[in-house]
């Protein structure tokens, strides 16, 4: 494709750099991300994918959007409280680029729908809020060969990791079974700083620009962990796991089911905000 004057003038500070120009800017126009959570991580993430001209941004979200989550969820606004989140966001990432398409998916991801949505991505962000749904897409990804940016937040701390199905340590390297219920209290007990939310939601975006124009090190094998309060950033090696459950050489995950019955908790949006 080639493009507009109108592209040109919009992509113009992208178009300059050495590591995209014109080709690399047409790569990011035909590229087709899911976007798992229109919430804490999911809004700036999508915002950053739809001002750089992703052709296709596809949203999952079951929540609606409440007060509670504007001092976070940025691609939200007061005048959008009590709309689908996936509304919301549509909204605002067609007022920001409109000759983009937005899919919004008003429902919950189950182990029945979410290979037939994710099929069409080339990418897939995860900003649910809760182990179930993490669980569940990370498997779907793995299964279906699907690349995939894993974020995740809680209080005053975030850490990112993307995965490679076949090439790179996946979620259940890290953690190979959900934690038993009541264990880890979610952000909704706990809190969080909003900026720690916009941090690594930028950084998954970061990383999906970077798959799609195939430049730069992605952080495959590699946890990026953010703290706010001294403002650190480290890295954590992460080798694939002989024994994942899932990605192993001997996998016992084979097929797909719902971990909220796994984990006893009860079923909420799946694919709300990152943090409620």
């Amino acid at each position: 494709m080639k493009l507009t004057d109108a592209q040109i003038e919009r992509y113009s500070r992208q178009l300059i750099l050495p590591n995209i120009g014109g080709k690399g800017q047409e790569k990011i126009l035909n590229a087709k991300v899911l976007v798992i959570g229109a919430g804490g991580l999911g809004s700036p993430a999508s915002l950053y994918l739809a001002s750089a001209g992703v052709g296709k941004i596809g949203i999952v979200d079951s929540d609606k959007v409440e007060v509670n989550n504007l001092q976070r969820q940025i691609v939200h606004s007061t005048s959008t409280v009590g709309k689908p989140k996936v509304d919301s966001a549509k909204e605002r990432l067609n007022a920001i680029n409109p000759e983009i398409e937005i899919v919004p998916f008003n429902l919950r991801l189950t182990s029945a729908n979410i290979m037939d949505i994710i099929k069409d991505y080339d990418i897939v962000v995860d900003g649910s809020d809760n182990f179930p749904t993490r669980f569940l897409v990370n498997d779907a990804c793995v299964l279906a060969k699907k690349p995939l940016s894993h974020g995740g937040i809680f209080r005053f701390d975030g850490q990112a990791i993307t995965i490679l199905p076949g090439e790179s340590a996946c979620y259940r390297c890290l953690f190979p079974e959900p934690p038993p219920p009541g264990l880890v209290p979610s952000c909704q007990e706990a809190g969080i700083l909003g900026v720690v939310a916009g941090i690594i939601g930028t950084i998954q975006a970061n990383e999906v620009l970077k798959y799609i124009l195939k430049t730069g090190d992605l952080l495959t094998g590699r946890l990026l962990v953010f703290n706010a309060l001294d403002s650190s950033f480290r890295q954590v090696k992460v080798p694939k796991d002989p024994n994942c459950p899932v990605c192993g050489k001997n996998p016992t995950v084979t097929e797909l089911i719902d971990y909220e019955q796994f984990c006893q908790v009860k079923p909420r949006s799946a694919a709300g905000g990152s943090d409620g």
